[in-house]
C-alpha cells in the first residue's frame, strides 16, 4: 500500500496484453505513479495484488477463467485491500453495476485520455470516488436494468436533510471528506457522519453507488 509520499502503486488486470502495455506506458510517464504488476485474468490479478500490494487496481471485467467481478470480490476480502477501479466500455454497463456491488471504488472508460487517466488514478489512490462522466451518462442511460432498485433508492433521497444532500452531491464530484469539510465549512468528522447517514438512508453499499444515485437524481447540476 502507499504512504503519503510514496508513488502510487498500480496493478493492471486486463486479458489484452496490448491494453496493459498501453496503460503501463501512460501511467509510468506520470512521475508519481508506477505499474508494479499486470495480469491477464482475474485469478492472476488476485495473485498480483497479494504479491505487489498496490494502492490501486485497474480491473477489466470480461476475462476468461476468473472474471473481473469475481476477482473484485476476492480482493475485497483481503486485509487492507486496494482501491479497485473498473475499466469499462460502453457495451458493458450491466457488468459495471455488478462490479460496484462487489466492491469496486469507481469506473472509467478504457478510452479515457492519458492526462485524465493519470489524474483519475491519483484521485482513486486518495480513496476518492472515481466516475468518468461519459461512462456515468452511458450507465444511467442503459435503459430499464435495475430500474426498480434505483427507483427505490431515489425515493429514499426524500429522507435526506438539506446538508446530507449537499454532502451527497460533493461525493458524486469525487471529493474527499477533507475537501467536503473545507467546502461546507464544517469539521471532517461531521462530514464522515453525514456520509455514513447518507449511505444508510439511501441503502447504498459505498460512495460510488451513492454518487451514481446523485447523478441520476440531478443533484450534481
Amino acid at each position: 500500500m502507499n504512504g503519503p509520499e510514496d508513488p502510487v502503486r498500480v496493478v493492471v488486470v486486463d486479458d489484452e496484453p496490448m491494453v496493459c502495455a498501453h496503460l503501463r506506458t501512460i501511467l509510468d510517464s506520470s512521475g508519481d505513479i508506477t505499474v508494479v504488476g499486470e495480469a491477464h485474468d482475474g485469478a492472476a490479478g488476485v495473485e498480483a495484488v497479494i504479491r505487489h500490494r498496490p494502492g490501486v487496481v485497474l480491473m477489466d471485467l470480461r476475462m476468461p477463467e476468473v472474471d473481473g467481478i469475481t476477482a473484485i470480490g476476492r480482493i475485497k476480502e483481503l486485509a487492507a485491500p486496494p482501491y479497485i477501479v473498473v475499466l469499462t466500455t460502453f457495451d458493458a454497463d450491466h457488468y459495471v453495476l455488478r462490479a460496484l456491488d462487489a466492491g469496486a471504488s469507481g469506473f472509467l472508460l478504457k478510452s479515457t485520455p492519458p492526462r485524465e487517466l493519470i489524474g483519475l488514478v491519483r484521485v482513486a489512490a486518495g480513496g476518492h470516488t472515481v466516475m468518468s462522466r461519459t461512462a456515468t451518462d452511458s450507465l444511467l442511460a442503459a435503459g430499464g436494468r435495475r430500474r426498480e432498485a434505483r427507483g427505490r433508492r431515489t425515493a429514499l433521497l426524500a429522507e435526506l436533510t438539506d446538508r446530507e444532500r449537499e454532502v451527497l452531491a460533493c461525493v458524486a464530484r469525487g471529493m474527499s471528506n477533507a475537501e467536503i469539510a473545507a467546502a461546507l465549512f464544517v469539521g471532517e468528522a461531521t462530514v464522515k457522519g453525514h456520509v455514513s447517514r447518507v449511505l444508510a438512508k439511501t441503502q447504498c453499499a459505498n460512495r460510488t453507488q451513492a454518487g451514481l444515485l446523485a447523478y441520476e437524481a440531478g443533484l450534481t447540476g
